[in-house]
């Protein structure tokens, strides 16, 4: 296990110019020993060029890569003792399930007796135990995928395992299984974990810190609920919740706010720079109000889902779409209608240039 820091950028293009032409734009993190992170961001975010960069099969083309203090940067991923998950088993079909959990403790010299009983440890974590005398072959992408988790983590010196996206595979139903069962791995091994995932849930789920990333650049790093609570950029509060925060634009004056275009001012208890902003609500937080209530504002119903355990109310703004989730047993307003929507308390968020005001 090691503690793994990052000081680099990274582009494809020889003499990068601009920064739609990196990769990874210029970061300074932190992976400390025996963590549990996940990468989380879209498509083309950079966040398996990281995950590359730190395993060692991509040279950063700026800057370095260090290991418990180690420079690694030019080192290969044997020599840095990674071990890496990819998205679709990698595995050995002609040989039995043992035997794949066995191969990277055997190419290690490992005494047959610790690879036994490590080999039976990862298979009755990943509950595998039944099945180490079949053949990978026969078996199910599910299973398989098992078995290269199990490779994975099989080796108890490794500096880290990374995954990359390792349950694309995995059927719906066996995903929160393996996330916790994983989060379990994690707790009894104390392995640095690294796991990279477009999927919210996972991330959430698994990781202790979640490294939110969009463009090649890191906008937040931080556990479940700061990302839901206090997003740092307004990428984040989009990205992170389903659906994700609402914005709408606004602007402040002398400890005043007007939200959406609206004339009518509304008092805010917390100072605030004055100019434009942007206000970012959750629609879980974004309640009906009464009638000219403090912090409300009148919107226009636009639609209404009942979502079984919740009313999903769309709404309109001075022209602007916000959503609320309001309680299934709520007095249900009809399209058209006028109500007041909580639009300042606690949880309201107020951001400049897309970051979040302090």
């Amino acid at each position: 296990m090691a503690r793994i820091e990052l000081d680099l950028a990274h582009a494809y293009r020889p003499r990068p110019r601009d920064d739609g032409d990196y990769a990874l734009l210029p970061l300074k993190m932190s992976f400390e020993d025996a963590g549990a992170y996940a990468l989380l961001g879209p498509s083309g975010c950079g966040k398996t060029t990281m995950l590359n960069i730190i395993s060692g099969l991509v040279a950063p083309s700026q800057g370095s890569v260090k290991f418990d203090g180690r420079d690694v940067t030019r080192r290969s991923p044997q020599q840095r003792n990674i071990a890496q998950v990819f998205q679709f088993p990698v595995i050995y079909d002609t040989m039995t399930v043992a035997e794949n959990l066995a191969f990277p403790l055997r190419n290690r010299k490992v005494p047959q007796p610790q690879v036994d009983k490590r080999v039976g440890e990862i298979a009755e974590m990943l509950e595998l135990s039944g099945q180490l005398n079949q053949r990978a072959a026969g078996l199910s992408a599910d299973a398989k995928q098992k078995i290269s988790l199990g490779r994975g983590l099989v080796r108890p010196d490794v500096s880290a395992v990374l995954f990359d996206e390792p349950l694309t595979v995995i059927d719906p139903h066996l995903k929160w299984q393996l996330r916790r069962k994983l989060k379990q791995i994690h707790h009894e091994l104390k392995l640095t974990l690294i796991y990279v995932t477009h999927d919210q849930v996972e991330a959430l789920t698994f990781a202790d810190q979640v490294i939110v990333m969009t463009r090649g650049r890191v906008v937040q790093v931080g556990s479940a609920d700061a990302l839901f609570e206090r997003p740092q950029h307004t990428f984040v509060g989009h990205f992170i919740g389903s659906p994700g925060m609402n914005f709408l634009p606004a602007q402040a004056a002398a400890g005043k706010l007007r939200i959406g275009g609206c004339t009518a001012p509304i008092a805010v208890d917390r100072p605030l720079p004055d100019g434009d902003l942007k206000l970012g609500l959750r629609p879980e937080y974004m309640k009906l109000a009464a009638p000219g209530a403090p912090g409300a504002l009148a919107v226009e119903v636009r639609q209404l889902q009942d979502i079984g355990s919740y009313l999903m109310l769309t709404a309109s703004v001075a022209g602007q779409p916000v959503k609320a989730r309001l309680a299934p047993d709520t007095s249900a307003p009809r399209c058209g209608e006028t109500v007041w929507l909580q639009m300042v308390s606690e949880h309201t968020c107020f951001y400049k240039n897309e970051e979040l005001v302090a």
